[in-house]
């Protein structure tokens, strides 16, 4: 892609020259169910060019946000921007996580002068992992190897509020011995949506049925996605059909960091 892309505006110059300290979210969900994930994002960022650090951090505030708790994801957002206030960068390996803290903190301080401009601040700093490697760093490729054939699941928040898409598929076309096919309807959600998926189960369960069709249709032995939540839904789908199909996180193909077994894996399966 060229050009500016969607959710980039007003954000900060990019400059390789320096070393900028990135602080990296986590998410609740690699922290609880995937730490290498993060450990895979941290590499990432290394090779990037950056200084590392991780803040104390908690959850980003989108379940209290979606479920219309105003003043608890409020407090949560206040929490997060005093944590990486010292940052240049936050980056999180999740459109989902980077899409809340990035569009909906400025909004919680309407009316609120001074916090409304630190939360801009905050957002206008606040990165998906690719996107920031590749929009923000300029990285063309990722000294990486692996052998095999995966296709690729465009996470909802990081497509629709970010702009994400060609980003991944840029990266992974210089991972050594990689094959990207891509399914049908990549850009079409899974079903999980966060809450969604609990408040609407069936309908949820309809849709990650949909996409795991396609998953398989695709011919491909690994699924690859940038956010967890997408990823944990659809390989709880396709184990539950029977379907001998890996899912990972994208970071960890990038990164080279493909030891741990697949996402809903035991170690000795």
């Amino acid at each position: 892609m060229s050009g500016p892309k969607r959710g980039q505006k007003d954000r900060p110059v990019p400059d390789t020259q320096t070393r900028p300290r990135v602080g990296l979210f986590a998410t609740c969900l690699v922290d609880l169910f995937r730490p290498s994930v993060g450990f895979a994002a941290a590499k990432l960022l290394t090779d990037a060019g950056c200084d590392v650090v991780v803040p104390p951090q908690t959850c980003c505030g989108q379940p209290a946000f979606n479920s219309g708790d105003r003043r608890t994801t409020r407090d949560i957002a206040l929490q997060v921007i005093d944590a990486f206030e010292h940052c240049d960068y936050v980056v999180a390996p999740s459109g989902s996580c980077a899409g809340m803290m990035a569009k909906n903190y400025p909004e919680l301080f309407a009316g609120e002068p001074d916090m409304a401009r630190k939360a801009l601040a905050f957002a206008r700093k606040t990165f998906e992992l690719v996107s920031f490697l590749t929009d923000v760093r300029k990285a063309t490729g990722v000294e990486a190897r692996f052998d095999g054939t995966c296709t690729y699941h465009d996470s909802c928040s990081g497509l629709r509020e970010l702009g994400i898409k060609a980003q991944p598929r840029k990266l992974l076309s210089s991972v050594q011995g990689l094959d990207l096919v891509e399914m049908k309807d990549s850009d079409v959600c899974c079903g999980f949506g966060g809450t969604f998926a609990v408040k609407y189960g069936e309908i949820s369960a309809s849709i990650a049925a949909r996409k795991t069709e396609n998953v398989t249709a695709s011919g491909a032995p690994m699924l690859l996605a940038g956010d967890l939540g997408c990823l944990m839904n659809m390989a709880g789908k396709l184990s539950r059909e029977g379907k001998d199909i890996e899912v990972r996180h994208v970071a960890e193909v990038l990164a080279g960091m493909t030891e741990d077994p697949p996402i809903g894996r035991a170690h000795d399966e």
